[in-house]
Order: structure tokens, then C-alpha cells, then sequence
């Protein structure tokens, strides 16, 4: 019998291939360990809305940790078992310094994915093309940011999308001071969430819910906004395709997303 039993899994350049598609291969595998009563689980920096296409595809995946732990969702109850949202007071300086870099902002609520119309038709300009099909089909599109964060009190999380990781470093700078968490992530991006508030915080969470010790946990990811959750895990696997300082802090590395490495980690360690 596995010592894990409860695997968390980072999505983009994880568990989804460089198409965004899941292999029939993972699947199998996700579903091989549900049989044995290990739980896989989203451990990912999406919104819920950005889940349901992959979620009728792994019945078996019951929970997420999304928007990078801001939330902690059940589909089977269809209700939210944590979720933490950074003040509505950091928003509009989020918006302010976005449009000084001409950066693309982008808020991510339990129930939407918001961002402005213009940028959306235009996404390669900020290193996320292979993004803009689901953000044309999912987001809600507005005319200006600014308007639309005077709407909120609070938010689960803010991403701001660059043209060049100079503008990403030069916005950090600018931002670092507010009261929250900080991720690099994607070619040029910068994602926020309350402060406290990690992947590593969402799974933790998760795992008491479930009545589950962390040195029972897996947790596999390539990037930076994975970190703190490989770090909590009791296991931590980075993919082929990770980082050098990923798979350098990882206790173990996989296969490629290309070449089923999450279902080759699955199978090594779980099954």
C-alpha cells in the first residue's frame, strides 16, 4: 500500500500537454491510483471556470486547489471548502502600474476570469497566445480595468501578463510592498493572491479537510509558482520539461508533460 494519498497536480506544463490537452495515458494512470484510493487533485493557478473542460475528463479528480490556493473547491458538493481574497485596496494599484507597462491585467473571481476586450484578441503580444482560444471562449470582456476594479471589495486573485520579463521585474519592484503573494509564472507573468496565500497553503488546507498528514502528500509541478507547494509536500516531483532550479529542489524528476510524466511519478511512487 502507497504511503501517499494524496497526489497535488500543477496543470500548465503538468498534467496538461504543451496543446493544453490531457494524454489518454494520464488519465489511466490519475484513474489507476482513484482505485487504489489515492487522490489526485488540481494544484493550479486557474480559475474554476478555466477547469471544467478537464474536469468532465478525470471523474475521478474530485478537488481543486486553484486561483494558486486562493480556493479550495469540491465538485461533488459543488461548494468551496476555503477561500481567501486579497483587499480591494491593492487592486486598483495592481491596474495602475499594468497600464504603465502597457501590461495586460487580468481578475480571476470563484465564478469568472475578467479581463480587458482589446487585450484578449491580442494575447501572443504578452507571451500567452497559446491561452487566447479559452480566454475568447471564458473570459468576460470589459472596456476598462480600472472601472472594473472599483467594483470589488476584495478578489481571490490578480494576474498582470508583460511583454518582457524586464517590465515583470521593474512592476515587482513597484508592487512588492503591498500585503500579498507573489508568483513569477508563464513567460512574463506576475500572479497575486492574499498574502499567505501559496499553492502550498491551498493543499494543506485540502489535506486536513480530508483528514490527510502532508508527508502523505505528492506534489508535482515545473515553475516557480509551484515552488512552495513542492516544497510542503512529503514528496516533491518536477517535470522533464521543469525549470533548472525546480528539478534542483524536487526530490525526484519525471518525464516531459509531452511524455505522460505525471502518470510515470503516479505509477513509480503511488502505485
Amino acid at each position: 500500500m502507497s504511503k501517499y494519498q494524496l497526489i497535488a497536480l500543477d496543470m500548465d506544463g503538468t498534467l496538461l500537454r504543451s496543446d493544453k490537452s490531457l494524454d489518454p495515458a494520464t488519465i489511466r494512470d490519475i484513474e489507476e491510483a482513484a482505485g487504489k484510493g489515492i487522490q489526485a487533485v488540481y494544484g493550479t493557478g486557474r480559475a474554476m471556470i478555466e477547469l471544467l473542460a478537464y474536469v468532465r475528463q478525470i471523474p475521478s479528480m474530485r478537488y481543486a486547489v486553484c486561483l494558486s490556493g486562493a480556493l479550495v473547491y469540491d465538485f461533488k458538493e459543488q461548494k468551496s471548502i476555503v477561500c481567501h481574497e486579497l483587499p480591494g485596496s491593492c487592486i486598483g494599484e495592481i491596474v495602475k502600474t499594468a497600464q504603465k507597462y502597457d501590461a495586460m491585467a487580468h481578475f480571476l473571481t470563484e465564478k469568472e476570469s475578467i479581463a480587458r476586450t482589446d487585450q484578449v484578441s491580442h494575447m501572443a503580444d504578452f507571451h500567452m497566445g497559446i491561452y487566447q482560444p479559452m480566454f475568447l471562449e471564458l473570459t468576460r470582456k470589459v472596456e476598462d480595468m480600472a472601472a472594473e476594479a472599483l467594483r470589488y471589495g476584495s478578489i481571490p486573485k490578480v494576474n498582470v501578463y508583460f511583454r518582457s520579463v524586464q517590465d515583470r521585474a521593474e512592476a515587482y519592484e513597484a508592487l512588492k510592498h503591498l500585503p500579498l503573494s507573489f508568483a513569477f509564472a508563464e513567460g512574463a507573468s506576475l500572479e497575486m493572491n492574499a498574502a499567505g496565500v501559496t499553492k502550498a497553503s491551498g493543499l494543506q488546507a485540502l489535506a486536513s479537510h480530508l483528514g490527510i498528514a502532508m508527508t502523505e502528500t505528492v506534489a508535482i509541478g515545473d515553475a516557480d509558482n509551484d515552488r512552495a507547494m513542492l516544497e510542503a509536500a512529503g514528496l516533491s516531483v518536477a517535470m522533464g520539461n521543469a525549470a533548472k532550479d525546480i528539478r534542483e529542489l524536487c526530490d525526484a524528476v519525471t518525464a516531459d508533460n509531452d511524455h505522460n510524466g505525471v502518470g510515470e511519478a503516479i505509477r513509480r511512487y503511488c502505485l
